[in-house]
């Protein structure tokens, strides 16, 4: 990306406010940690990656007036802090990770590591980028759901990335982008990034892919993750497992494209992945228009979770783990 999804900027986080696009470019200086926390609950920041990066720059903000003579104090506060930073989104497994590197820290050493993570994350990307990026060839189509982009990460992307090194490669190839309702991240977020770094990308109503699955216009799915159990059950953005069965039925290779950042190794299972339940306004307004009745009962589960068997293969920064996942994945990334 030209510009900085989220940034240390005058001792203060500086993120793209992501609710505004693409209608408005507009950024977000928050300076202590509420301002994180609420921008983390009202997505104004999100992609697991970048969550874990503003927990991280989180964690520095709560901790600015907290001095660090008096040990016991300072670890007091920052497990307050940490805690409350936990409160804010339950399922992206990033956060935890990064507040977990963050517990590590003193005084003196909180915003480097913050800053470390957020570099770190950077060199991730394009390494899943060039993995990634080879399983693209010429004339392909790939379709992709929500948003796995610059805008979820630091600045490049994972699902996202691979398009982009593709690109940068000479490729050509096409992308079909879901919309992703009820929030609109691919209409909103993907089809913008993809447009402003020259991808050829098409946008579809979400109940539009099954059908170009049947009309042999897709090649190859790439999403991302959100939390990617020991067994490779993954969760992602809701309606993920609807394109995951889809791409099965129809022998379409379906790729999940995460950092070993994403992967909690502590869960067995997808079914011990906690699930965010977020607010019926999602689904009854679309954007700000009321598009169903206000005291409808409404069920919006913002993630839902992948088998395992659904997934052809894992583009992580250490390369593509492939089937049996339950004894690939902790050999590659542990």
């Amino acid at each position: 990306m030209p510009i900085n999804t989220i940034e240390w900027k005058n001792d203060c986080v500086r993120i793209i406010d992501q609710t505004k696009l693409p209608l408005k470019l507009e950024y977000l200086d928050c300076r202590e940690v509420k301002s994180i926390w609420k921008a983390i609950k009202e997505l104004k920041v999100r992609g697991a990656p970048a969550i874990g990066i503003a927990g991280a720059l989180g964690v520095v903000l709560g901790m600015k007036d907290c001095p660090g003579g008096d040990i016991n104090a300072f670890k007091r506060k920052l497990e307050q802090v940490i805690k409350y930073l936990a409160s804010s989104r339950p399922t992206a497994v990033n956060l935890f990770w990064a507040l977990e590197r963050m517990k590590k820290c003193d005084k003196k050493s909180l915003l480097k590591e913050a800053l470390k993570i957020l570099e770190e994350d950077k060199a991730v990307c394009r390494k899943m980028a060039d993995y990634g990026s080879g399983l693209i060839q010429d004339g392909d189509t790939c379709l992709t759901v929500c948003n796995a982009g610059a805008l979820a990460t630091a600045d490049y992307g994972t699902a996202l990335g691979v398009f982009y090194r593709a690109k940068e490669e000479g490729k050509s190839f096409k992308v079909y982008s879901c919309e992703t309702r009820p929030l609109l991240q691919g209409a909103r977020l993907t089809s913008w990034e993809l447009k402003e770094h020259n991808v050829d990308v098409t946008l579809i109503a979400d109940n539009t892919a099954g059908y170009l699955m049947k009309e042999g216009k897709i090649d190859k799915v790439f999403a991302g993750a959100d939390r990617i159990a020991a067994n490779g059950d993954t969760a992602n953005k809701i309606g993920t497992f609807n394109l995951a069965i889809l791409s099965h039925y129809h022998k379409i290779p379906f790729y999940i494209v995460a950092p070993v950042s994403t992967f909690d190794l502590k869960l067995k299972s997808g079914k011990g992945i906690p699930i965010e339940h977020r607010k019926p306004r999602e689904v009854i307004h679309l954007q700000s228009k009321k598009v169903a009745h206000s005291r409808v009962k409404v069920y919006n589960p913002a993630f839902d979770v992948t088998p395992d068997k659904f997934i052809r293969a894992f583009v992580t920064e250490k390369g593509l783990i492939k089937p049996p996942f339950d004894k690939n994945i902790p050999n590659v990334i542990s």
